[in-house]
């Protein structure tokens, strides 16, 4: 009776040693930055308007931070080991509020919670930042709202600004995270000079008004 109950009291130990999982590497996630250079950049401009830039929201799907890339099929794909340093939208906007505040055509462009009194509101929404390995592209884009500050409840809307842009994505298919990483970032460079583009063309008439009066 001895032998039979040593030989169950062991039987665990000898499970326990054949369920051990295999050793994995470790991998570590890598996080890029996002944030595109002017080609230029320029001192503000002394007798400027002053821009609002509130946050911008994200669009459904753009809320993680990992680097999306969509198939020839439409599928999406987020990368699990491959994210941004920081929610993509974040980024966008303080990507966004620098682009804008080294164009020199802005007194100041300036965060909410200052207690400037801005000339003019911009909003919006990082609607678009995906690589398309089926076309060797990466896209961003910018759905924007600029208004003006004439102290009333109800603010007179300029215009809708909708900008994109768009950067090769060498390699295609093979291309690694930080490759990636590098053609979206020059793709929202793209998407940041055509919302420049759009908002100043939307002011230049408003500008000349005001200074008419």
């Amino acid at each position: 009776m001895i032998r039979p109950r040593r030989a169950i009291l062991s039987l665990p130990l000898g499970l326990a040693a054949c369920t051990v999982l295999p050793d994995r590497p470790y991998r570590d996630t890598e996080r890029f930055a996002l944030l595109p250079e002017r080609p230029t950049r320029n001192p503000p401009a002394p007798r400027g308007p002053v821009l609002l830039l509130r946050s911008l929201r994200a669009a459904p799907g753009l809320e993680a931070r990992s680097l999306r890339s969509v198939s020839a099929a439409g599928q999406v794909r987020a990368d699990a080991w491959a994210e941004w340093a920081a929610p993509p939208a974040e980024l966008a906007e303080e990507a966004l509020r620098r682009w804008l505040a080294t164009s020199g055509r802005f007194g100041a462009v300036i965060a909410p919670g200052s207690r400037v009194r801005p000339s003019y509101i911009l909003e919006g929404e990082l609607t678009r930042l995906e690589t398309r390995p089926a076309l060797a592209e990466a896209f961003a884009g910018l759905a924007l709202l600029l208004t003006n500050d004439d102290a009333s409840d109800s603010p007179h809307l300029l215009v809708p600004i909708l900008a994109e842009g768009r950067a090769p994505l060498p390699g295609g298919g093979t291309a690694g995270p930080a490759a990636q990483a590098a053609a979206l970032t020059a793709a929202l460079a793209e998407a940041l000079a055509a919302a420049e583009r759009g908002i100043l063309a939307a002011l230049s008439p408003a500008t000349a008004q005001r200074r008419a009066l």
